[in-house]
């Protein structure tokens, strides 16, 4: 397989719909994958006719994690060297996922192993089929899951669901994900990709600029006190308010205020009477 080939996508109607594609493997994560995703998160970021991205698996699985043979053994073969290229690789994609210029959903349509909890923490948003699968099995085969693995479970669930994980290397399902809020929600296979581009929808009609600035302030503030929280949220909304060239806070005080034509609690304000 050409390493342009181990990742798919397609844009319509503005959603952005990329896939791990090494179906055969379970999309398990190489080098040759993880070049490939950065390429395709330079081109996809900064397109106008892209407004989310969503990120999912070819076939049966999401993505089995690390590939053992080509990311772990042949990598190490390469010594020290090889080890940190590899995961700079990894790594660099995953962050430019947590801070991608857009929203982004992870929609788990199966298996999602070890390495594999690194983009899904890194997606905004998390839809999973009931059907799916999740587990930490680096515990099974002698090490401790790496990457910033054990770190995305300890933000993400409680104490004690995070050690259940780490330590038996059982397995979930999606419903049991969803009660531990690793995902957003679950709903059946046959459901699933109805629900993502609903969820999608739904973010579409929101101010990009809002949505950009909401979300990194979300993934900021958690390491912050409360002070500096505050600070910091008062300074992140003076920037949104430069960057965003149609005044979209003016116009949803102006439409909720004046037109009284919507109520903010209840749906986002018109986009379409913004003057260009």
């Amino acid at each position: 397989m050409e390493e342009q080939d181990t990742v798919a996508f397609h844009v319509e109607n503005r959603i952005a719909w990329v896939k791990f594609n090494r179906p055969e493997k379970r999309n398990a994560m190489s080098p040759s994958l993880n070049r490939r995703m950065m390429e395709v998160l330079d081109e996809l970021e900064h397109r106008d006719d892209v407004g989310v991205l969503v990120l999912s698996g070819e076939g049966t699985a999401w993505s089995a994690g690390m590939d053992l043979k080509e990311y772990f053994r042949e990598t190490e073969a390469q010594g020290l060297r090889g080890v940190r290229k590899s995961q700079r690789e990894s790594y660099g994609w995953f962050r430019r996922l947590r801070w991608f210029q857009k929203p982004t959903i992870a929609m788990v349509n199966g298996w999602c192993f070890g390495g594999g909890f690194g983009p899904l923490f890194a997606c905004d948003l998390a839809i999973s089929a009931d059907e799916a699968k999740y587990g930490l099995s680096e515990i099974n085969w002698g090490i401790l899951p790496g990457g910033g693995v054990t770190k995305v479970v300890v933000d993400l669930l409680p104490m004690r669901d995070a050690m259940w994980l780490t330590l038996t290397g059982d397995l979930i399902d999606g419903k049991q994900a969803s009660a531990m809020r690793l995902v957003n929600e679950s709903v059946p296979l046959d459901q699933l990709e109805a629900r993502t581009r609903e969820v999608a929808e739904n973010l579409l009609k929101k101010n990009a600029v809002a949505l950009k600035f909401a979300k990194d302030a979300v993934r900021r503030v958690g390491t912050m006190t409360y002070d500096e929280a505050e600070d910091y949220l008062v300074r992140m909304q003076e920037a949104a308010n430069f960057h965003d060239k149609t005044e979209g806070r003016k116009e949803g005080i102006r439409q909720f205020i004046d037109e009284k034509s919507y109520k903010p609690g209840l749906g986002a304000y018109d986009q379409s009477k913004v003057k260009s």
